[in-house]
């Protein structure tokens, strides 16, 4: 029987140098990566402490510079892209007043200027305590003295600019006030889009209810508002007693309409009905009870 031997070896490729040898197992896609899991993503806490850090460290330094040279805007400029945030959160709380929320942000940020001019780190105040209330008193600023009270369309307000620009323009140039017809040459637009930017302007404030109108004799806003009606408190009780009238059998319904609308005395109803000034007493006293049981089951 032939002796048995080892089977041979499969044979191998030379590969160049500084090549590992090779199989043909398919090459594994992850091969070299890591299993270092990925950076979990950070904490508004952290985030919010990092910027308090930054803050700290950015301050001492802002604390020893010449006011007006490169090192001190790039410091008083780092100080301001740190506390962006601080704005935003303040500018949040105004998002229901529908203004541009990149406007409000843009004032926000002019009271954190205000406030990186004024702190003072030797007081022991956090800078966000100090800043919060000089960012928020500028917003409210801006909605008080520049926001219209009425909300008008955006490409409005933009012309409304250049109609108020061109009107002073045209009023130093002519000496007085220049007419609808002028500015809208000026500016290459219609007279109609003039009128409704000078009529948009005016919603900048509130007239006061008690000023006085134009022209000699007419009252103020207060003076034509409605006047409260007294036969408005009626109103719910006469839709009371008509629903439950409709409860009431048709020959009661009768006799009270009788009574109390057409201001009937009892004899002249019982007269009409052809039945004794009792019976109508009767009735009535009926019905007045049965208009209370259906008003307690009703309320």
């Amino acid at each position: 029987m032939p002796a048995r031997t080892a089977p041979e070896a499969p044979l191998r490729r030379e590969e160049p140098d500084g090549e590992a040898d090779r199989t043909d197992a398919p090459e594994d896609p992850h091969r070299g990566e890591t299993d270092v899991p990925a950076e979990a993503p950070r904490t508004r806490e952290s985030r919010g402490a990092d910027a308090r850090a930054l803050t700290q460290v950015l301050f001492k330094e802002f604390a020893g510079l010449e006011p007006g040279t490169p090192e001190h805007a790039r410091v008083r400029a780092a100080l301001i892209e740190a506390n962006l945030p601080l704005v935003r959160y303040a500018a949040a709380r105004f998002r229901s007043r529908n203004e541009p929320m990149e406007d409000v942000v843009q004032v926000g940020t002019i009271g954190l200027i205000n406030a990186i001019d004024r702190f003072d780190p030797a007081r022991g105040v956090q800078f966000p305590t100090f800043a919060m209330p000089t960012v928020v008193g500028e917003i409210k600023r801006y909605f008080r003295d520049n926001v219209r009270t009425v909300h008008v369309p955006r490409r409005l307000h933009e012309l409304w600019v250049q109609v108020n620009g061109a009107t002073e323009d045209l009023t130093v140039l002519h000496g007085r006030s220049p007419t609808t017809a002028e500015i809208a040459e000026r500016l290459k637009i219609g007279e109609d889009e003039v009128l409704a930017c000078i009529e948009a302007g005016r919603s900048y404030h509130a007239t006061s209810l008690e000023a006085a109108q134009e022209g000699d004799g007419l009252p103020g806003l207060l003076d034509r508002l409605g006047y409260e009606d007294p036969a408005l408190a009626g109103v719910e009780h006469r839709d009371l007693v008509r629903h439950l009238l409709v409860q009431l059998p048709e020959r009661e319904q009768r006799i009270l309409l009788l009574r109390y609308y057409s201001n009937l005395t009892q004899s002249q109803i019982s007269a009409e009905l052809g039945v004794s000034q009792m019976h109508v007493s009767r009735l009535l006293s009926r019905s007045f009870a049965r208009l209370r049981s259906a008003n307690r089951i009703d309320a």
